[in-house]
């Protein structure tokens, strides 16, 4: 991954993790095979499992600890109503900048001709 994807990223790789949490609540590594699978193929563990300390400490997420077969309990993160307002507003932001590229985009490749 590029650098300029990595920078990008870093922005939006928060509301992308709760995006997913919305779908389906999971744990570490289960988010981080779900970004792989979505083609975030060079996102590692460490990085969402910040990621998760930060939305949890916000009270984005609900945890819950489940027994796992191997090892440890697992922490569960599930998306909670505070969550789900953070996502809509991401959402909504994501869309809005995404318009906002598109048009800049189109602009520059297809410029008006004065008088038009």
């Amino acid at each position: 991954m590029g650098k300029q994807m990595t920078e990008m990223l870093k922005g939006t790789l928060e509301g992308i993790v709760l995006a997913i949490l919305a779908a389906q609540p999971a744990y570490g590594y289960e988010i981080t095979a779900r970004l792989r699978e979505q083609g975030f193929s060079d996102i590692v563990e460490g990085t969402v499992y910040a990621l998760l300390v930060r939305i949890e400490q916000r009270g984005l997420v609900d945890v819950a600890k489940v027994p796992s077969e191997k090892g440890p309990p697992r922490k569960v993160y599930s998306l909670n109503a505070l969550g789900g307002e953070y996502l809509e507003e991401f959402w909504r932001t994501w869309s809005f900048l995404q318009m906002r590229i598109e048009q800049l985009h189109h602009d520059i490749e297809h410029p008006q001709s004065e008088g038009e």
